[in-house]
């Protein structure tokens, strides 16, 4: 996940309190009243749910157990609530640190390489789902839960309720990681202004269609030219039609990496990821990466990439306020709050909380948000059956280096955050969604019309469109860290797109290579394709049905599509699936 610098903590850590030397029903019914309402549990089903807590946890009472997360309000409520809560009530004592984003990846890699034990358990990115399948140093969960782990695992923790499963599963079917949070990367616009007459009027007399949602990319750079220099006031403040960041950081790559080519139509149809190749661009053949350079079948400089590294580059300069290139993502977070920008393509909902407190220039007096949130557009290479955008999803993982006495302590650790019990409450103090029943909770009901379409978006069907990096990407680490130093290039002026691109194919294909070399990975390791022509690869594609790489489009700016945000919001689904139907 995204290190959002959300959290009002910074330090390292949060060592919970000393907790009591026995474990105590009183504790967990003092718990379920004072802080774990509401729930899509009766009091009575979560004491039993505290119950089985208690009673797995006696062979580990007064055991010190430590896990990790990066910093964001939902892991901040972790660390400081749950895992008070979590002690108090099973005996366990429970330290969950908190750190940087970058520091739970080198740490992890570090446990992972030197075998020693550096934390018990650890929500890391899902990100690294191809990683921790191809190095065999994550515990596959789905055999933990029915072999070893059988006697600490919940009965009513219920896998099929969490909607992130399918991103924290392996090539092979195996679960490898539990989703603690996670959050979507959408489209984000002053739905005020977007609703005068005066501006709807004006937008339809110049483009000859209705100012609303963008469907596709022609659609946000029109309104993003509109507001910026036609409109270019309102009520005194002069406004931008796009907001973005481009500082030489490594919180680039993640503007990157969390799937912008694939909004742009990067990549072969396939949810949650496509096949053959990626998002990244990265061709997989059965479980083996073979390449990400179009030479080797690749898409990471195919003309789909390039278009979509140009549209960025483009927009940053015509339409985003002037120190926008200069910022870095933590910088650039808070500036659509300000009040003066009318659209951002590329959103966390992370930033959800912070975007409706009261007295912000984007809420009203009544606590409603003058915005709104909305599927993201898609480039002009996106096809019907690709994926849309990037959903981060921080996932409980278990390695083999932790000793396994450790391992189930910390495993029921990370069930209870996710338990029943408490996961409607933590979902609405974080906004970060795990469990389809939360969603559709009628506390969110009651609660959707102040969180700008958050609630909305995730009882849809468009969300399964939104994912995390996949499976082809056999090290997250290695090759994440190449994006943004080549995508700077970009953003800075120093390379074209096209030039940008290729140096990140030709380095993505060299770390391939060495992983292939090593033979580290096994049988799923890498195994670059031989090099050929471009159009080897294009005739390739359309020959056997695919679509990646692709041929450049004669044109790449169609006519500008919108949809009406009230519109689109009541064509989705008002009642929850069967299987998510509340008591």
């Amino acid at each position: 996940m995204r290190n959002l610098c959300l959290a009002t903590a910074s330090a390292a850590a949060l060592l919970i309190a000393a907790s009591p030397a026995f474990a105590d029903m009183e504790a967990a019914r003092r718990w379920i009243d004072s802080e774990f309402q509401p729930s899509t549990l009766s009091k009575e089903e979560q004491l039993k749910e505290m119950e089985w807590f208690i009673n797995a946890a006696k062979p580990f009472a007064g055991m010190e157990i430590n896990v990790v997360s990066e910093t964001i309000t939902t892991h901040e409520y972790e660390a400081r609530v749950l895992a008070k809560a979590f002690s108090e009530i099973t005996g366990i004592k429970l330290r969950h640190d908190l750190i940087q984003e970058g520091d739970v990846v080198e740490k992890i890699q570090t446990q992972m390489q030197s075998g020693k034990n550096i934390y018990d358990a650890w929500i890391n990115d899902s990100d690294l789902i191809g990683t921790h399948f191809r190095y065999k140093q994550a515990i596959p969960l789905s055999d933990w839960m029915a072999g070893e782990g059988k006697d600490v695992t919940l009965p009513t923790l219920d896998v099929n309720d969490f909607i992130g499963k399918s991103f924290t599963t392996g090539p092979d079917g195996k679960l490898y990681q539990l989703p603690d949070q996670q959050f979507a990367n959408l489209y984000w616009f002053r739905y005020d202004w977007f609703q005068r007459a005066d501006l709807k009027e004006r937008f339809k007399a110049k483009y000859g269609y209705d100012l609303g949602v963008p469907v596709n990319w022609s659609a946000y750079e029109d309104v993003a030219e509109f507001f910026t220099n036609d409109v270019k006031e309102i009520d005194g403040v002069k406004v931008y039609g796009h907001m973005d960041y481009g500082k030489k950081d490594p919180s680039l790559g993640w503007r990157f990496t969390d799937a912008w080519l694939s909004m742009a139509g990067n990549g072969d149809r396939g949810i949650p990821n496509g096949l053959p190749v990626d998002e990244w661009g990265v061709r997989m053949e059965g479980c083996r990466p073979v390449g990400s350079s179009v030479e080797r079948g690749g898409d990471t400089n195919g003309p789909a990439s390039v278009y979509a590294i140009t549209k960025y580059t483009e927009w940053l300069k015509k339409y985003a306020p002037p120190q926008a290139a200069g910022m870095t993502f933590s910088e650039s977070g808070p500036v659509p709050a300000q009040g003066n920008v009318a659209q951002q393509i590329f959103w966390y909902t992370a930033f959800t909380a912070d975007m409706v407190k009261d007295g912000l220039p984007v809420v009203n007096a009544d606590g409603t948000p003058k915005w709104r949130m909305a599927p993201s557009p898609h480039g002009s290479y996106w096809k019907d059956g690709m994926k849309l955008g990037y959903q981060d999803a921080g996932s409980w993982t278990l390695l083999k280096s932790t000793p396994v006495d450790r391992r189930k302590a910390a495993w029921l650790y990370a069930q209870f955050t996710v338990s029943k019990t408490v996961s409607l409450k933590k979902s609405h103090v974080g906004l970060t969604f795990v469990r389809e029943s939360d969603i559709w909770d009628k506390s969110f009901t009651e609660r959707a019309p102040k969180l700008g379409g958050l609630v909305e978006f995730y009882r849809s069907p468009a969300r399964v469109q939104w994912t995390p990096t996949g499976n082809n990407i056999p090290d997250y680490p290695k090759l994440a860290q190449l994006w943004w130093q080549n995508i700077g290039d970009a953003s800075s002026g120093a390379k074209t797109p096209q030039a940008a691109m290729d140096a990140l194919a030709a380095a993505q294909d060299s770390v391939l290579e060495r992983l292939e070399k090593s033979g580290v990975q096994g049988e799923c390791g890498p195994k670059l394709n031989k090099k050929e022509s471009a159009e080897f690869w294009f005739a390739k594609a359309e020959k056997d049905g695919n679509v990646a790489p692709q041929r450049k489009l004669s044109n790449e700016k169609p006519k500008g599509e919108t949809v009406d945000y009230d519109q689109l919001i009541k064509s989705w689904p008002a009642s929850p699936p069967k299987k998510a139907a509340m008591k």
